[in-house]
């Protein structure tokens, strides 16, 4: 594993957003779901394409906060440019699992 420098890390912006719309990403080569992400006030609504239809529906993404990057450059998926890089887990058979606070944490928060 290689290691990294403190700075490192702090240059990697993970927010707390709240998912305020999912559906199905249908031109997606993978199956994915189109999420915007509330990150408050000061970083607003960031659209996402997260592979994470194995565990979740659109209905269950809805209001659930999330643990996302959001100063990757924007990366165009298909017909819609990406804005944030919702995080998560791979389980054992390959679906992805969100990173997501235990407790409801204020919008646009940092982690530390």
């Amino acid at each position: 594993m290689e290691t990294i420098a403190w700075d490192d890390f702090t240059r990697v912006e993970l927010r707390v957003g709240r998912i305020v719309s999912a559906e199905v990403f249908a031109q997606a080569r993978k199956p994915a779901y189109l999420l915007q992400v509330d990150f408050g006030p000061a970083l607003g609504i960031k659209k996402s394409s997260a592979q994470i239809t194995a565990h979740y529906t659109p209905e269950s993404l809805i209001g659930k906060q999330v643990v996302a990057v959001v100063n990757f450059p924007p990366k165009q998926i298909g017909p819609v440019m990406s804005e944030c890089l919702v995080t998560g887990f791979h389980d054992e058979a390959g679906g992805v699992v969100l990173c997501v606070p235990d407790q409801a944490v204020p919008l646009g928060t940092k982690l530390l």
